[in-house]
């Protein structure tokens, strides 16, 4: 019989992961129950996917606010520190923040406007237009935005951010003052030791306030890059990926984790005689068109994945074959048709216009936002992802 459905996405439920689980018998085991339970069976090319947060819970990788202290203060001299272009987070940044103030004696907290980098809004661009300010080369002062802005408070969290940070500074024992400006050298006007806290522009911030001539730049990337009176840390992204744990602790983004993914896939062999792509995700890369958030907040999408997940999508567009190549054509001479195309389809389409519209990201982009869809970031249970046709066509028997 023809298969008549496509790509199937299920969230796996497993037990609750603490630190020293073993990920891989969990995973293995979790997969093969749920498939069991509902009726199914692994294929070749299914794809599995575990999220990042269980990963570190089992590596481990938390931190303190006095480890990110101790780091901050010995890497910038515990002086007045510039913390520019945050993000809007109580789960990203707050705990982060409080680290930072803990280890200097002044935050100059720094704010691009009207929005953070992943949407999260301070203002409108009508708000500005109003008020006659140019985002790209205006500097405020809180008591300008005051004054012209009033109180503003996130539309879905209901939080003042300005006041918020600006207490979460305060309780930890250091001065803050508060600046908005969108150009990365204006700090350089209030201290010449940074934290430029961006995430996917954050080499270009770098590179610019050292050209400006920063004594200091750290990135969020540059700290807690390894451990500090024991603490977890991440090589390559430091806190960026940090998520809150706990008033005073954050669970950091994991540690080196291809074997782990590798080893899933061995082990699924082993059992089922299916080869399976395995991939650890975080956030998912989409934007919210009515909060206009960019979901984005980790450094990647994904940390770690098997190389059957290396590459972009090489896909037609079916409805383009049908409005133009095959007009003409209805039916069971349409379906014929269209899928002789996609039986000769070249290894690569670039430039192919048979293939405009369909989606030029990376397999692990679009995956792992897939997965972070069905996973959701509540109380659904589902850690763990398994994704089946993926890598299907209209041709699939």
């Amino acid at each position: 019989m023809e298969r008549l459905v496509g790509t199937i996405s299920r969230g796996v439920r497993c037990p609750i992961i603490r630190e020293g689980d073993n990920l891989v018998d969990i995973t293995v085991d979790s997969v093969l129950a749920a498939a069991q339970s509902e009726g199914f069976e692994l294929r070749d090319r299914d794809v599995i996917g575990i999220t990042e947060s269980i990963v570190a819970r089992a590596q481990g990788n938390y931190a303190s606010v006095e480890d990110i202290a101790a780091d901050v203060k010995a890497k910038l001299g515990g002086e007045t520190v510039g913390v520019i272009f945050p993000i809007l987070s109580r789960n990203r940044f707050s705990i982060n923040l409080k680290g930072i103030a803990m280890g200097c004696k002044k935050v100059v907290l720094m704010l691009s406007y009207p929005s953070d980098e992943v949407g999260n809004a301070l203002l409108t661009y009508d708000q500005l237009d109003e008020a006659g300010i140019n985002p790209y080369s205006d500097v405020l002062t809180l008591e300008k935005y005051r004054e012209l802005f009033g109180d503003n408070v996130h539309e879905f969290t209901g939080v003042d951010y300005v006041d918020y940070y600006m207490s979460i500074v305060k309780e930890a024992g250091a001065e803050v003052e508060v600046v908005f400006a969108n150009q990365a050298k204006t700090i350089l006007n209030y201290t010449d030791c940074v934290i430029n806290c961006d995430i996917h522009t954050r080499v270009r911030t770098k590179r610019i306030l050292k050209a400006a001539g920063a004594k200091i730049v750290c990135g969020l990337d540059d700290i807690l890059t390894a451990s500090v009176n024991g603490s977890g840390y991440n090589e390559k992204y430091g806190l960026l990926g940090s998520n809150k744990s706990t008033e005073d602790k954050i669970k950091l983004f994991p540690n080196e984790c291809k074997d782990l993914v590798v080893e899933i896939q061995n082990k699924l062999l082993e059992k089922t005689g299916k080869l399976v792509e395995v991939m650890v995700y975080g956030d998912g890369a989409f934007k919210d068109p009515q909060g206009k958030i960019w979901e984005l907040a980790d450094p990647v999408v994904s940390p770690a994945f098997t190389d059957g997940l290396i590459g972009t999508p090489n896909e037609l567009k079916l409805k383009y074959l049908a409005d133009n190549d095959f007009a003409n054509l209805s039916g069971a001479e349409l379906k014929e048709a269209i899928s002789n195309s996609i039986k000769a389809k070249q290894d690569n389409l670039v430039g192919n216009m048979a293939s405009q519209g369909t989606t030029p990201r990376q397999l692990t982009d679009l995956i792992g936002s897939l997965c972070d869809l069905t996973s959701g970031s509540g109380d659904k249970g589902t850690p763990i992802i398994l994704i089946q046709g993926y890598f299907d066509n209209y041709t699939t028997a």
